[in-house]
């Protein structure tokens, strides 16, 4: 029988440690080995200072020692730092940004010469020459964000020698060569563009030998600056080349014929469907060929946020949907004829690596090959997210939310009682919040809380429109829809949280909204506390200090660089507009920073604990030595939650004390921060 407690003070069988120890879990990729089929991941170690290790899948042996680190810093965020051919590993090492390959000897072994300037990311392995690699070669030799040059390079893995294969764009990505290596494939944009902006795809013809590769005849395939993004290219076959493009507002499929240079939709309607996702993760694959001669392809699309699988036939353009568990599907990759491999979470599982087999008829079987649970967890102890979608009155538009409930069988709250909330804003700003399993969440659910993700303005998943929303309403927009999803689920007809008791937290983006949340003007303390994890406090400093594949994106997203529009970044920088809320008080914050973070630098964060201070505020603040942008390490991940609970238990009033009623309502202690 279940007993009546308070929300927030439940008794969970999810510690911090199972949290942080769960079981292993890819970083960023899966990759096939074309060659052998044999299927690779690549996987987080925090216990081992946050390195990332290279797994054969099916066995879950290493394939190389623990001094190695399988790391890509290309755009700074990385991804696709390996890949696999004819048994051979050739990947990114973190430590000195050197290509090695492994396979055939004890240790890897360089191909690449010496050059710590030099990274190297998403490799494509030519078939037929298959020590001609071609891959996206970023050089900071000159390390200021305009001066650092991207191109596409060929690494000769005989000689160790890099050349110059593709150059004058600012950004390249997803390299592929066709399956006979008679053709290249890329994609490419330039500032201010991201790759979802204004991305475009173009083909060349290859010309290999033993020691060179060389190119011609190169075709443009789509995608316009500025307005229509081409993205993800993939060869279906010899000569057609399959890729995505939001040219009716949606990222649907499109296919080029080679042979006659003619580009089309896939689809005979375009469809509100995204079939692929703003590529922030070079290792990030949507779409896999299911065979080379019948011309059907497998997508993990994503409809109102959440992954689907559809198999198209490029011929007729049908689109058969498959009946599939995992809502958030990031990494597809071809393993053999209608078998893919891919990284997927569901809704009440860990993320798990998933192959797939498909039968003649497209009926699909999945077996995990890796996932599970670090400890026995019954069902009925897990929080499933609701999809709400709400009104959004700033734009009249819809605002997507998933809410989850105080979830855990032993426990009910008490009479009268509306849960606290903790009102989650995703790092983006152009992700989405998935509706997968995450620990986290279940971390605080269990113990009594609701959580809501906001897939606030700008988010992924919903369209191009929605994310254009975003574009010079940073830090306002993104913020009001926090503050809205909060109210509208405190109030008919969603009546399901305290406004009272409701607190807003993020990482980096997410980080930035909630303090920009806490330091809006002219109006009353929304939320009673906030957590900011390696935020960005200072606007006009993270514009002038950001790396090069951001650099112009804050500025679209503000609406202009810090000299053409000043007051507007003073405007929403958190630094400058604590004064404006002093005399209505400061909610209580807890501020978390790695010491090493280029993106949101220690001083910023410092600043802002001064800040708050001076104002005679409650700040809690913890720097975690030798962390980045984001936590690697098990320790790190294990203090912070821990220390994100407790600051939310006293904040609340959570602690060993009375439960005394009041007009059927709990009775709340928050001490020398009484909440209004």
């Amino acid at each position: 029988m279940a007993e009546a407690a308070r929300y927030g003070t439940w008794h969970s069988p999810i510690e911090a440690q199972d949290v942080c120890h769960r079981p292993s879990f890819p970083a960023d990729d899966v990759f096939v080995d074309p060659t052998t089929g044999t299927i690779y991941h690549t996987e987080a170690r925090p216990s081992e200072g946050g390195r990332d290790a290279i797994v054969f899948t099916e066995t879950k042996r290493e394939v190389m020692r623990k001094t190695w680190d399988a790391r890509s810093r290309v755009h700074e965020i990385g991804g696709a730092p390996a890949s696999a051919y004819n048994g051979i590993v050739y990947f990114s090492n973190a430590s000195d940004n050197r290509v090695y390959a492994v396979g055939r000897s004890e240790d890897p072994q360089p191909i690449t010469p010496v050059n710590e300037a030099h990274r190297f990311a998403k490799f494509a392995i030519h078939p037929k020459q298959p020590n001609l690699i071609v891959a996206i070669l970023e050089d900071h030799t000159k390390p200021a964000p305009t001066d650092v040059v991207n191109t596409l390079c060929v690494i000769n893995s005989w000689t160790q020698t890099v050349t110059t294969l593709v150059s004058g764009a600012d950004f390249y990505s997803g390299p592929c060569f066709s399956p006979d290596g008679t053709h290249l494939a890329w994609e490419q944009w330039s500032h201010p563009d991201m790759s979802w902006e204004g991305g475009q795809i173009y083909v060349a013809s290859v010309h290999a030998s033993d020691s060179a590769l060389t190119l011609s005849d190169t075709a443009h395939v789509g995608g316009v600056p500025r307005n229509v993004s081409a993205t993800y290219p993939l060869w279906a076959s010899d000569d057609v080349l399959i890729y995505t493009c939001d040219e009716s507002g949606y990222q649907n499929p499109w296919k080029y014929i080679v042979s006659t240079r003619a580009a089309a939709p896939v689809l005979d309607e375009s469809v509100d469907v995204d079939f692929s996702l703003p590529r922030w993760c070079l290792g990030w694959e949507f779409s896999v060929p299911l065979d080379l001669a019948a011309g059907r392809v497998l997508y993990a699309a994503v409809r109102d946020g959440r992954s689907y699988l559809y198999v198209l036939n490029l011929a007729d353009g049908e689109a058969e949907e498959l009946e599939c568990p995992y809502v958030h599907i990031p990494v597809v990759k071809r393993v053999r004829d209608n078998v893919v491999v891919f990284r997927a979470q569901s809704v009440d599982s860990p993320e798990a690596i998933v192959l797939c087999t498909l039968d003649e008829d497209m009926n699909p079987t999945f077996k995990e090959l890796t996932g599970g649970f670090a400890l026995p967890l019954a069902p009925s102890m897990i929080s499933i997210a609701k999809s709400i979608t709400l009104k959004n009155p700033a734009n009249d538009g819809p605002l997507h939310v998933l809410y989850y409930p105080p979830t855990n069988p032993n426990y009910k709250g008490l009479g009268g009682e509306k849960p606290p909330c903790i009102v989650n804003a995703h790092g983006g700003p152009n992700i989405h919040a998935s509706q997968g399993f995450r620990w986290e969440v279940q971390f605080f659910t269990s113990r009594g809380f609701a959580w809501v993700d906001v897939n606030y303005s700008g988010s992924a998943g919903f369209g191009r429109e929605y994310i254009e929303r975003l574009n010079g309403q940073w830090g306002v927009i993104d913020v009001q829809d926090c503050i809205h999803a909060m109210k509208s689920l405190s109030a008919a007809p969603h009546p399901l949280i305290d406004a009272r008791r409701s607190i807003i937290r993020g990482r980096s983006t997410g980080g930035y909204i909630a303090l920009a949340a806490c330091c809006r003007p002219g109006e009353r303390r929304t939320f009673v506390a906030a957590t900011c994890m390696h935020g960005a406090a200072d606007m006009r400093a993270l514009a002038r200090g950001m790396h090069k594949f951001l650099l112009h994106q804050i500025q679209r997203l503000v609406g202009g660089s810090p000299d053409e529009i000043p007051e507007v970044y003073k405007e929403r920088t958190p630094l400058y507009n604590l004064g404006n809320i002093g005399k209505l008080g400061f909610p209580p914050l807890l501020i978390m920073q790695g010491s090493e973070d280029p993106m949101a630098p220690p001083s910023h964060a410092q600043a802002i604990v001064e800040a708050v201070k001076a104002q005679g505020g409650r700040v809690e603040y913890r720097l975690f030595e030798g962390e980045a942008h984001g936590w690697r390490k098990t320790k790190t991940m294990e203090l912070a939650i821990e220390q994100e609970l407790a600051f939310y238990q006293e904040v609340l009033g959570l602690g060993d004390i009375d439960d005394e009623l009041e007009e059927g309502l709990p009775v709340y202690s928050t001490g020398g921060n009484a909440l209004d």
